[in-house]
């Protein structure tokens, strides 16, 4: 891995008069910003379509796209929608947050507006995107068709056995009975991936690469278990015997607990981990380097007994290690892959990183909580690995710091020689300066933003995944300090 830098940003974060960013315009200018600002990488998180809670790391699918990303401006471009229709609709009166429920009620009826335009239009590219994707698509539209027509409950409390249970006679009759709404997330597919296409080849074109997430593991009201359910460790009910999670952590003094169901890893190996190569072949479509959220896993993971209300009587599991993830790796040469190591750093996931050879990740922020030496410290640095000066699940480093204790205060002081002045810059300098072969920053750090524009605080179910800068935040003066800083430390 180069030496680089890059910049931390969902869409879903960018400026747009409708309530979301998109893969519009203003994804067109951050890419530019991030080409002038000497930027290699373009970090977001993931893409799905987001369920309850609106966190991309549950998504009904691990292949589609999310529908909120697609741009408006671009379907009127296009003659699937018309201005009037777009601005009739109330998408929020925030432009600094996202309105999720706005979304919910106004977003699905105009794509369909655009669908029954474009279904005919369209329909010979549909029918090659359709087969091309034929390994999640078909089961993917059924499924949200399914919950449309269910009420949108989880599929575990669809009525009818059959096709909660993936007959495929049931499937048969399901798809012709809802047939309009398949056609709709067909075509709703369709829109995302094309727009998707047009915008990474544009990234791409201008040497800038995307780093995506890969969440370890899949939403339990997802197509992906409904249509495999044997990959997962569940019961003839499709009910989960145990849950993922992460025990009690600098994050929450009652662990995490996520509730998605558990991999039947053996299942898996006797399958050549076949659903996992088809996963990330899905991700390789959409990003040039993924990031695997929560690694530790490959090596054990948490498992919470189904019911609990904390992840605090979870026991360890061993996981796979190297026979999955050294399939993945072998498999797809072409992509490069980041170790999300953090949590419990642990004599087994320091093996299994050194084993795959992947970088891991430093947070500086982690690097003054500890008053002992620790590895997060940035003379402690390997090269093979990837400096952040926090992630998604952190504070702003400006909230960190003003809100942090006394003590790590004064070791960050005393460590960088400074009076904590300007401390986005210290620690964007520092990550920037560090021997990592990569330095990735949150957008909000190169702004300078406090607590409230934080993306997620784990553990709190709800008001994430909401932060968005206004479309006056980028300017030349901050591009031109994102390229000195890059420039002076060679990335």
């Amino acid at each position: 891995m180069e030496r680089s830098s890059g910049i931390l940003l969902p869409l879903f974060s960018l400026p747009s008069p409708y309530g979301i960013g998109t893969m519009g315009l203003a994804a067109y200018d951050f890419a530019d910003l991030l080409h002038a600002a000497g930027q290699r990488y373009w970090q977001m998180l993931p893409l799905g379509p987001t369920s309850y809670g609106d966190s991309p790391y549950q998504s009904f699918s691990s292949y589609a796209g999310n529908p909120y990303l697609i741009d408006l401006d671009l379907l009127i471009e296009d003659g699937l929608l018309t201005e009037q229709e777009v601005c009739d609709r109330d998408w929020g009166e925030d432009p600094r947050h996202v309105d999720y429920g706005k979304l919910y009620e106004n977003r699905l009826d105009l794509l369909k507006k655009a669908a029954e335009r474009g279904w005919m239009r369209d329909s010979g590219a549909v029918a090659g995107f359709t087969e091309k994707n034929a390994s999640w698509l078909p089961d993917y539209a059924l499924f949200m068709a399914l919950k449309r027509h269910f009420g949108m409950k989880p599929w575990q409390k669809w009525p009818d056995e059959a096709v909660r249970l993936h007959d495929p006679a049931a499937l048969v009759r399901y798809r012709e009975l809802l047939r309009e709404d398949v056609e709709l997330f067909t075509y709703i597919q369709f829109l995302f991936f094309r727009q998707w296409t047009a915008l990474k080849s544009y990234i791409n074109s201008l040497g800038i690469g995307i780093i995506g997430d890969l969440p370890i593991y899949v939403a339990m009201d997802s197509a992906d278990v409904w249509a495999e359910r044997s990959m997962f460790r569940l019961d003839s009910r499709g009910v989960p015997t145990e849950v993922a999670g992460v025990p009690p952590d600098y994050f929450s003094k009652d662990g995490q607990l996520w509730g998605n169901p558990l991999y039947d890893y053996d299942a898996m190996k006797r399958d050549g981990f076949g659903w996992w190569i088809r996963r990330v072949d899905g991700a390789s479509k959409l990003y040039d380097v993924i990031r695997i959220d929560h690694f530790r896993g490959f090596d054990a993971y948490w498992a919470v007994p189904y019911g609990e209300t904390t992840a605090k009587n979870g026991h360890w599991v061993k996981g796979p290690g190297m026979s999955l993830v050294g399939v993945l790796t072998s498999w797809f040469p072409q992509l490069r892959f980041i170790a999300e190591d953090l949590g419990y750093p642990t004599p087994g996931v320091q093996q299994l990183l050194q084993d795959s050879g992947l970088p891991g990740m430093k947070v500086l922020q982690f690097a003054f909580e500890n008053p002992e030496e620790n590895d997060f410290l940035p003379h402690n640095f390997v090269r093979n690995c990837v400096c952040y000066t926090g992630t998604h699940d952190n504070d702003t480093t400006l909230g960190w710091y003003k809100h942090a204790y006394e003590a790590s205060k004064d070791k960050l002081r005393r460590y960088f020689s400074t009076d904590g002045y300007d401390i986005c810059w210290i620690m964007i300098r520092a990550c920037f300066g560090s021997v990592a072969n990569m330095a990735i920053v949150p957008m909000q750090d190169v702004l300078c933003l406090d607590s409230w524009a934080r993306m997620n605080t784990p553990g709190v179910g709800e008001g994430n995944w909401a932060w968005r800068y206004k479309e006056d935040a980028l300017t030349h003066k901050l591009e031109a300090r994102l390229y000195e800083t890059c420039k002076m430390f060679g990335r």
